[in-house]
């Protein structure tokens, strides 16, 4: 059975259309604390399987489970997972703040009344004191934002558009955005395959101490043997799903 000592056990796990099979029978467990690197050339079902991880596509059959809870049937932000993707998925009108702190907005419910303080907070932040709109909620997620940027070096960046960032520090920013909801399980999909190469090893040691901090499981996908080999502690080598 599935254990709550690991964040993630996938058992059986198959997505296909007819004779066309995507992700085949995988079985596996992901330790606390691993980086677990999912390595094979183009198209043999690395990114399917994070996709179907996230909950961004679904399976055919098998069972996900995040600790002990069947994850399967859930919508991805129920699943306690947070995905970095390749092309960053930054929000291109949001600052980097503002990046950082989208996934804790949406995952906290609010009421009507709720949203119009938090909006009048934000409007009011560069307001003298006695004219700002308080907001609890707003001032928890501020302190989350801070920390995640101290621990990036992202701090004289926060009021930046991404336009304005290079590509390593775009990379930094989707980290951020992950890190900062603080979830059980990171899924990784070819994170550094837009950066040139000196910046993709410098980038490569920022996310091995990255996770050193921060203790989550991570899946990792790469088509690199260097890099799964820099950053692993375990391999697993997908071949036609």
């Amino acid at each position: 059975m599935p254990s709550a000592s690991n964040p993630v056990s996938v058992r059986g796990l198959t997505m296909g259309f007819g004779d066309f099979v995507l992700a085949r029978d995988l079985t596996f467990e992901v330790r606390k604390g691993d980086v677990f690197i999912i390595m094979g050339g183009s198209g043999c079902g690395k990114s399917t399987l994070l996709r179907l991880l996230a909950g961004l596509d679904q399976p055919s059959s098998g069972e996900i489970f995040v600790g002990d809870r069947p994850v399967s049937r859930l919508r991805p932000a129920q699943r306690d997972v947070a995905m970095v993707f390749q092309s960053y998925a930054l929000y291109p009108h949001l600052s980097v703040a503002d990046n950082i702190g989208f996934g804790l907005r949406r995952s906290r419910p609010r009421t009507a009344l709720q949203q119009l303080q938090d909006s009048l907070h934000n409007a009011t932040r560069g307001l003298p004191g006695a004219l700002r709109v308080p907001s609890k909620r707003e001032e928890q997620i501020g302190r989350r934002i801070q920390e995640v940027a101290a621990t990036l070096e992202l701090e004289p960046l926060l009021e930046r558009l991404p336009k304005e960032l290079s590509g390593g520090q775009k990379q930094r920013v989707a980290l951020g955005r992950a890190i900062a909801r603080q979830p059980a399980v990171f899924l990784m999909d070819e994170p550094l395959s837009n950066l040139d190469a000196a910046l993709r090893v410098q980038t490569r040691r920022e996310i091995v101490e990255i996770h050193r901090r921060v203790g989550a499981a991570t899946l990792y996908v790469t088509h690199d043997q260097s890099e799964a080999l820099t950053m692993a502690d375990r391999v697993a080598v997908m071949q036609a799903g």
